[in-house]
């Protein structure tokens, strides 16, 4: 039993419709291609249930791709990261220069909310990790006339983390320690705290001199 359909990514055919009502009336403009859906199902059995539809065909030249909307950490080890992507590129075309790789699970191109238009990049997920290797040696191929950058796809979590991997073992110094050194004749002082170093500036020798200079007179 389904609870709610909706309807992502979709582009009304007027300026005027809102999403929701273009989905109502169908009324979608007519340069998209493809549009993301989820389905609620009551039941989580049913859900599992509607992978079998996966790559099921719906009219000419149309095949869902039908995955859980729950994603894994193995998700991203299965797919490819690509980028400059042509901005009209389909889907259908990307997924045909991968396809020599493996069995492809799903093709996702991040589009414009407004336009539809492609960013220029998207993501490939493949159903094992093998065909990640075979869709690396893809980086630099091209596709109708654009290099395109082929590389793993990296959790965004993960990614922020590892965001400076030469700071990962570098441990921050221990507060309320503080350090001083002379030199050989004790003259200067230098003072470290932290990671701030406070320096006490010497006394200029021409202020030695007129402070001498002074006392003379005085005795004079």
């Amino acid at each position: 039993q389904i609870e709610s359909v909706r309807f992502r990514s979709l582009i009304p055919a007027e300026g005027t419709l809102s999403k929701k009502l273009a989905a109502i009336k169908r009324k979608i403009h007519p340069d998209q291609k493809n549009i993301n859906a989820y389905v609620v199902f009551k039941d989580g059995s049913a859900a599992t249930q509607a992978l079998k539809r996966n790559g099921a065909q719906i009219a000419d030249g149309f095949r869902i791709r039908v995955d859980l909307a729950s994603a894994t950490s193995s998700r991203d080890k299965r797919s490819v990261f690509v980028g400059n992507l042509p901005y009209k590129v389909e889907e259908s075309a990307v997924e045909k220069h991968f396809l020599d790789c493996g069995s492809i699970m799903a093709v996702r191109i991040v589009r414009d909310q407004v336009t539809g238009i492609g960013k220029g990049f998207g993501y490939v997920l493949f159903e094992n990790t093998d065909s990640v290797h075979l869709a690396l040696k893809l980086n630099n191929s091209e596709l109708m006339g654009r290099k395109l950058r082929v590389m793993r796809s990296v959790n965004k979590e993960k990614l922020k983390q590892n965001s400076n991997p030469q700071l990962k073992n570098v441990s921050k110094p221990k507060q309320g320690l503080n350090f001083t050194s002379k030199n050989a004749e004790g003259h200067s002082k230098s003072l470290f705290i932290g990671e701030k170093a406070v320096l006490v500036k010497k006394k200029k020798k021409g202020q030695k001199k007129s402070r001498f200079n002074r006392k003379q007179r005085r005795q004079k």
